[in-house]
This record gives C-alpha cells, structure tokens and sequence, in this order.
C-alpha cells in the first residue's frame, strides 16, 4: 500500500533512511550534525510537501519526499529523498512509489520535476534513467561536485 507518511512513522522514516543511504556509502554515512529525526519529522508535516511511504506487513519499506522549492518556478517539483528497503530493491517497490509520486505531480499541475543524486549511487542513478530521468541540462555537473542534477518530464513531453 502506497499513502501519505504520519508524524508518529518518523522514526521508522530514518530507519529506512540510514539502511538505504548506508549502501552507498562505503565508508558509513557521513556525519555532519543533521538531525535527521526532526529533519523527517518537519518533511512530514509541511503543508507545502508531501511524504509518501510504501508500507507492507506493517513496516515501511519506501518513501519518497518531495515540494515544491521557493527559488523555483511553480510548475516544478523537487524529490528531495527517495529510498527503498534494501532488502526490497528490483521487486518492484520502487517503480510503483516513483509512479505513485508521477500521479500526485500531474494531479498538482507539475510539469517538471527535479532531483539531485549522490555521484557514487549507480545504483539509483540506474533506477532514475529507466523511468525516464536525464541529466538537468540547467544545472551540469560542478566540479568536484558528489551530486548530478537530473530533470524528469511528468507529462512525457
């Protein structure tokens, strides 16, 4: 089941955050001060963004978050995070959040959306190039820069 995420699952949000976050990460995950429980909990209960989560058996096993940022124009949506269980990746999960986070970008009038990925995540860079994410044309590459930028049309144009 695909639905919104609740204030009370934020700390089941970060459980599923680190697991995912970790697999591409050789080294651990970096740790720079964020609070990742009160970052989740305040993404959950924006009321200018939108946290679903995929839940089987009672445990979430993927989420994605995602708004509209100020500095953009009001057609465009930003995926902030998007992760699967590990333990769940190619059955499916995935292809059925991200489809399920399309249907909410067209219901809102989105035209584009955009997301940033870690440069070591083969992985999800994979998974964003077959449903149809390309690289932001907008926003190459920085040098030295651990992110691409990447662009996904919501209408298929």
């Amino acid at each position: 089941m695909i639905r919104t995420a609740v204030p009370a699952e934020a700390e089941d949000v970060v459980a599923l955050h680190a697991r995912a976050r970790a697999t591409y990460y050789p080294d651990g995950i970096p740790q720079d001060g964020t609070d990742w429980l009160a970052s989740w909990r305040s993404a959950i209960e924006r009321p200018d963004g939108h946290v679903l989560c995929v839940v089987e058996e009672g445990r979430i096993i993927g989420l994605a978050s995602f708004r509209t940022p100020k500095d953009a124009p009001r057609d465009t949506v930003k995926l902030f995070q998007f992760h699967v269980d590990p333990d769940h990746w190619r059955s499916g999960v995935g292809t059925a959040l991200h489809a399920a986070c399309v249907e909410e970008w067209r219901a809102d009038g989105k035209r584009t959306a955009v997301l940033d990925v870690h440069v070591d995540n083969r992985r999800a860079q994979g998974f964003y190039a077959r449903q149809g994410w390309v690289p932001d044309p907008e926003n190459p590459p920085a040098e030295g820069d651990h992110h691409l930028f990447l662009r996904f049309s919501v209408n298929g144009e």
